[in-house]
């Protein structure tokens, strides 16, 4: 994923959506089972998101290539939509409302077998479960050459949601615990669907649904610090008789490992401890104090580590991965951690690398048998992603990820410019507002009307021009305006619709999870309103990007084997960025308008560099 030969390189986030038509969702409504109380839907999550990419995405002829589905949480609405980067898949977008109950963050967990695609879904009250057909069941054919196939949302209208079978209350006892915000959920060999929940008394419980074909009865497990715990039928056994737990150890990170006939459920919980259980066995195998690995931790030690995030990743040749992120003031610490099986069904933790950054708000981060992918968002409400090879970094040193970064916030124009053009230009350019950021702006800048927004790029342009002069045509009180007062008036309502395309531009952008698939090594950024790819950059894209540290660091014997080639394209990109940082807006216009008239663009370059080396200092 990460090294391209001896430079490890850096990546662009490329993004595709600017020209797409907004996505339609056929909406269906999850009705409530039991769920009387509405209020207890109105706790207020946090939006969250997520990815599952199928085991055959990276194999020529799958019918699964380069596909994955991406999720969506807000509130008690559930959007997904499955995606190929081959084909236009049909009716592949959907959204379900859930009545009277928030969804957890990244309370949505995907599964496949060979007959299906199974989603498994917690809110604060209930768990669901979804069998869809697995793609493979929709094309049996080998070599698939369609250019659109059926999505398999295609036929969720078909699903019963109030089926008991697939959907049960949370029971009382033991009882969600208050303000949760983490799940895990599995598919067992035998095909029960597992939901883990942290509970009301600070352990763990274990909700199973039996296999959606065999008649069973849905069971309770709570794993708690004692000992073995009993097994539990739904609200049987009460609180007193149970014992309560101290708050210390209830988690707040959970994640799930399965093995062949047991699944590893990891705890990382507010006394900083990362705890490891057996589901069979119902037995801690493993408690590891994870402020042993801080520099400093006194101030931790005192704080509950509820900013902390846990991740898993397994290769079959080298075993199970765990990423701890230790959450503290002004700095962040990554361990990342190989499990070791030691005598007596115990493990232990080898630790590998721990690794410390300066960012303040940690988003997501995803881990491989390698590397570290981490997105953060900053102050200036930009995003921030960054990668390391965790293995072989002594120094520490992070990737760059070149973001895609938000338009600019004002257009300075010049007297000779028009400013419907020029706004139009700049709202219309690729890559710097997405069709949804523009149609939302429109709604409200027409507010009142009813305008069909399923529109193409090019209609899209017409509507945007015919909405700003409508209004600017409307605010017109006087017969006679000087050219200069009209133009003043073009400008402010230009501007006031780009003010807002801006503010919706920045809302949709703003980063919810990170989406990595190691079969086919595609990162994909999870947004509010849309996803992108991180790219590898070229050699060149490389250098030129890089701040101005890093270029001076950079290794010249990983640019090139010859050491005067090496030098010579450290001086070409020298070259490069002064030109960049001395060309000014004028000298960009000029290569602009010869461009625009069909001209040599040879011809303006030579002019710019003539204008550069007359106001040389």
């Amino acid at each position: 994923m990460a090294a391209a030969g001896a430079l490890e390189r850096s990546f662009v986030e490329l993004t595709g959506a600017e020209r797409e038509r907004p996505r339609h969702f056929r909406e269906f409504t999850v009705c409530g089972i039991g769920t009387a109380n509405a209020l207890a839907g109105a706790v207020k999550y946090s939006e969250s998101a997520g990815g599952f990419y199928y085991m055959e995405s990276g194999k020529l002829f799958s019918v699964t290539r380069n596909r994955f589905i991406h999720w969506k949480t807000s509130g008690d609405t559930l959007e997904l939509v499955e995606e190929s980067l081959d084909v236009n898949l049909l009716n592949n977008t959907v959204r379900l409302k859930f009545q009277n109950c928030s969804l957890l963050p990244g309370g949505v967990h995907i599964s496949e077998t060979q007959n299906h695609v199974i989603i498994l879904v917690l809110t604060n009250q209930t768990v669901h479960r979804l069998l869809l057909p697995h793609p493979s069941r929709m094309y049996r054919s080998e070599l698939v050459i369609e250019s659109q196939m059926q999505s398999i949302f295609t036929d969720i209208g078909k699903v019963d949601f109030r089926d008991p079978c697939n959907s049960q209350l949370i029971p009382a006892v033991p009882g969600l615990s208050p303000n949760s915000t983490t799940s895990a959920a599995w598919l067992s060999n035998d095909g029960d669907a597992l939901f883990a929940l942290p509970s009301a008394s600070g352990g763990i419980f274990v909700l199973k649904l039996p296999p959606y074909d065999i008649p069973g009865m849905v069971s309770v497990v709570e794993l708690k610090q004692s000992s073995v715990m009993q097994r539990l039928l739904i609200g049987w056994m009460p609180t007193a008789i149970r014992g309560d737990q101290g708050l210390s150890d209830r988690p707040f990170a959970l994640a799930v490992h399965c093995v062949e006939h047991d699944a590893f459920i990891f705890a990382l919980c507010q006394d900083h401890k990362l705890r490891m259980w057996s589901y069979k066995d119902q037995m801690c195998l493993m408690a590891a104090d994870m402020l042993e690995y801080v520099p400093t931790f006194k101030d931790l030690r005192l704080a509950a580590g509820t900013g902390h995030k846990l991740r898993l990743a397994y290769s079959p040749s080298m075993g199970l991965y765990i990423g701890v992120y230790m959450h503290a003031p002004k700095q962040g610490q990554f361990c990342i951690f190989q499990l070791v099986s030691t005598e007596n069904n115990r493990y232990s933790l080898d630790h590998i690398s721990s690794l410390f950054t300066s960012q303040e708000t940690l988003i997501d981060f995803a881990i491989t048998s390698t590397d570290i992918w981490a997105m953060w968002h900053d102050a200036e409400n930009q995003t921030v992603v960054k990668y390391i090879n965790y293995e072989h970094n002594a120094a520490g040193q992070w990737n760059s990820v070149f973001m895609h970064s938000l338009p600019e916030e004002e257009i300075i124009l010049r007297d000779d410019q028009d400013p419907r053009e020029m706004y139009l230009q700049n709202l219309f350019t690729p890559g710097r507002f997405i069709n949804a950021a523009l149609c939302k702006a429109l709604q409200i800048f027409c507010r009142g009307t009813e305008r069909n927004l399923d529109l193409s790029w090019s209609e899209l342009k017409k509507e945007v021009t015919l909405a700003v002069e409508s209004e600017l045509q409307g605010s017109v009180t006087e017969y006679e305006f000087s050219q200069e007062e009209f133009r003043n008036l073009q400008q402010e309502f230009w501007c006031k619709f780009y003010a807002c395309c801006l503010q919706y531009q920045e809302a949709l952008s703003h980063p919810l999870a990170l989406h990595l698939n190691p079969h086919t090594n595609m990162v994909c950024l999870l947004k509010k309103g849309y996803l992108s790819f991180l790219v590898p950059s070229s050699l060149v894209d490389h250098l030129y990007l890089l701040p101005d540290e890093n270029l001076l660091a950079e290794d010249e014997a990983a640019i090139s084997d010859d050491v005067d080639v090496a030098r010579d394209v450290m001086c070409l990109i020298k070259c490069l960025r002064l030109i960049g940082e001395s060309v000014t807006m004028d000298m960009s216009a000029v290569m602009e308008m010869s461009c625009y008239n069909l001209q040599s663009p040879e011809k303006a370059a030579e002019q710019i560099l003539e204008d550069l080396i007359t106001i040389d200092v």
